[in-house]
Order: C-alpha cells, then sequence, then structure tokens
C-alpha cells in the first residue's frame, strides 16, 4: 500500500526572514515544502533548518517573473512532489527613488516583481487547484499596497497592482473552493536589511517594536485554517508600537 502524499506549499520568494519562517511553520504541520528563489544555493541554510526539525522541504532555483519557467514549476511539483495545496507569493522589490530619478527600467522591473510575478503564481497555481475544488492562494502586500509615499511611486504602484491581483482572484475563485487572501505587512521586519541599514529601527526589537516573521507565519498558517464560514480576505499586520 503506497503511503499518502504530503500536501505541497509553495513559497515563491523563500528568502531568509519571512518567505522562509512561512515555509517552516507549514512544513511542521506536515506540508512539504517546496521553496523557491532565484538561486537556490541560498536555500540550502533553510532547506537544513527544516529537516532539522523533522519536516521536509525541496529547494528550486527560478525567475518568478517568467511565464514557462512557473509553468514548468508548478507542472513539475504536481507530477513528482505532490499536489499544490497553498501557494505563498511572498516578493518584495521595495526600492525608493524620486520620481525624477526612477527610470523605466527600474519601475518596470518593480512592477514585474511585485505583480506580474504574482499573476503567474496565482494563476498557475489556481490552474491546478480549482479542479480538486480546494487551495489556498496568499500574497504578501505591504504598507504600499493601500498608500502611495513620496519616493515609492514605483513599489506602491507594484503593490497596488498585486492588491488589486488578490481582490479580483478572490472574487472569481471563491466560489470555486479557493481561499484568497492578501496580507498588508505595515512596519519593519526583523531582517539582516532593517537590522544592517536601518539601526534605530532595529533597535526597537527589545521592545517588540518590528514584525517577527514567525508571528507572521503564525498568521498565515491561521488564514489557511480559516473555515470557508468565515474567510478573511485582506489582513493588516503592525508591531504594537506602529503608528498608522
Amino acid at each position: 500500500m503506497n503511503a499518502p502524499v504530503s500536501p505541497v506549499v509553495l513559497v515563491v520568494g523563500a528568502g531568509d526572514a519571512l518567505g522562509g519562517a512561512i515555509a517552516r511553520r507549514f512544513a511542521r504541520e506536515g506540508f512539504t515544502a517546496c521553496v523557491v528563489r532565484r538561486n537556490a544555493d541560498q536555500l540550502a541554510p533553510l532547506v537544513a533548518a527544516i529537516a532539522a526539525e523533522g519536516g521536509r522541504a525541496i529547494p528550486f532555483g527560478a525567475d518568478a517573473r517568467l511565464e514557462e519557467t512557473m509553468v514548468d514549476l508548478v507542472n513539475h511539483i504536481e507530477a513528482d512532489i505532490g499536489p499544490i495545496r497553498v501557494a505563498v507569493h511572498n516578493i518584495g522589490a521595495n526600492v525608493k527613488f524620486g520620481i525624477r530619478e526612477t527610470t523605466a527600467r527600474v519601475y518596470r522591473k518593480v512592477w514585474e516583481m511585485c505583480a506580474f510575478s504574482a499573476f503567474l503564481v496565482g494563476r498557475e497555481s489556481a490552474r491546478v487547484m480549482v479542479p480538486r475544488g480546494e487551495g489556498t492562494i496568499l500574497f504578501t502586500g505591504a504598507t504600499a499596497s493601500v498608500r502611495g509615499g513620496a519616493g515609492f511611486a514605483a513599489f506602491a504602484g507594484g503593490k497596488h497592482a498585486l492588491r488589486a491581483l488578490a481582490q479580483s482572484m478572490a472574487r472569481e475563485l471563491g466560489p470555486q473552493g479557493i481561499y484568497v487572501a492578501h496580507s498588508i505587512i505595515d512596519g519593519p521586519i526583523d531582517t539582516a536589511f532593517i537590522r544592517d541599514n536601518f539601526p534605530e529601527r532595529y533597535a526597537l526589537k527589545a521592545e517588540d517594536g518590528i514584525l517577527d516573521p514567525d508571528s507572521i507565519a503564525d498568521a498565515y498558517w491561521h488564514l489557511h485554517t480559516q473555515h470557508r464560514t468565515a474567510w478573511t480576505h485582506e489582513l493588516d499586520l503592525r508591531p504594537w508600537t506602529e503608528i498608522w
């Protein structure tokens, strides 16, 4: 008798902080974590950490902005690893340029990372989930999803587009049994980038003043486990000290 196949969580943008925490959280619940970033070698510590906790993780190096790449990736996972039960798009692309210094290349690249890659991840996940009548698709947004700021025209444009994509998908796919949710991460996350570039903000960690990736991952798990009689489409998360 064949052993049951573990469900898969696909985490696109599985970096060292939030994406990795989400992968670890779902792996602890018995999911096989298929973790994706452009350089697969950089996923080795995450894969090892999940294995050390008794979980299973499979790394993939892929550019989520390339249609053929994402089609092939989803097909491979479905055929050779297991059914994608949860898909998480967690690509950031936060950059700051004054509008006069924002080149067409920068704007296009940020949009591709924030929005176009999310479209590909969402479309391909829906393609395999809808026939099964179940699945969860989670998109990581930001403060810029709902409010533009000086110097953030490219980032806000991309994140606004992501939010619109999530809303459209939720309205279309919800009645087909597919749960689509969008999170607004409003505040700095405990990452090496914040530590090295914004030490004054990182100092707030001592008083729980920055977002803990593991706490965000717990919220993502909670979203996935919500009963369909009470789905949350949009969830905003921020430290208790954040002014909003």
